[in-house]
């Protein structure tokens, strides 16, 4: 048995992934606040924002992957906000760590020892990974963190047969997005406009990106920017 175990798979690019994992013959589970709408996942409810939530289905989780004879774990669920380096709270800012950072973290810690050779650890990044735009501080440092833990990774299981990557997705067609847009036409044809093939990306693109960087070795350390190529302004 092959098993992924992702991160915010209830809806948007985490959704896509566990449906393209289903395909490929995975059992799916999922840890997120909301049930994922697909029958065949199995999801695990905790809040990763909230300190201490990753403990509270730790012992489920292991029973679920006791008999893996592979184990993708996917880092996916993020949250973005609107905030500068001028307002940003401490509480806010922990907030957005414990989820982007510390539950991934802890996660790794209960995952990591039953993974066998030809596992794989992917972290979902961001074009924000590398770079910064203003109004989203909270996010940029999160995500660039999460490049330096995907790195540390790459360096610490060196040996044991387990690889592992960063995906950063540009504007994706998601329920997060239109959220954070209002779902305003003009803005996200200026997003899509910034996209050399003028298109925000479909979440069913990253999957399958995703999915090749899963069953890659060769991209171990890898830091992926699945963007379509963004136009340079």
């Amino acid at each position: 048995m092959r098993c992924l175990v992702i991160t915010g798979a209830s809806s948007g690019i985490g959704r896509a992934i566990a449906v393209r994992f289903l395909r490929d013959g995975f059992s799916v589970v999922n840890l997120s606040r909301r049930v994922c709408p697909e029958s065949e996942v199995d999801t695990l409810c905790c809040d990763l924002s909230k300190p201490g939530a990753v403990d509270g289905i730790k012992k489920r989780l292991r029973a679920r992957l006791q008999d893996a004879e592979a184990i993708c774990l996917v880092h996916n669920a993020s949250a973005m906000r609107r905030d500068s380096v001028s307002d940003l709270t401490d509480a806010a800012l922990r907030q957005v760590l414990e989820l982007n950072l510390v539950a991934p973290t802890a996660l790794n810690q209960i995952v990591l020892p039953l993974m066998k050779p030809g596992s794989s650890l992917i972290y979902v990044g961001s074009t924000l990974a590398q770079k910064a735009v203003p109004g989203a501080a909270s996010y940029v440092i999160a995500k660039h963190g999460l490049i330096g833990m995907m790195r540390a990774a790459c360096q610490d299981l060196a040996g044991r047969g387990i690889h592992t990557c960063a995906i950063c997705p540009g504007f994706t067609d998601t329920e997060q997005l239109r959220a954070l847009t209002a779902n305003d036409a003009d803005t996200l044809a200026s997003l899509a406009a910034m996209s050399a093939f003028d298109r925000l990306i479909e979440p069913d693109e990253i999957a399958d990106t995703l999915a090749f960087a899963a069953r890659s070795p060769v991209l171990n350390g890898a830091v992926i920017h699945a963007n379509l190529g963004q136009r340079e302004r």
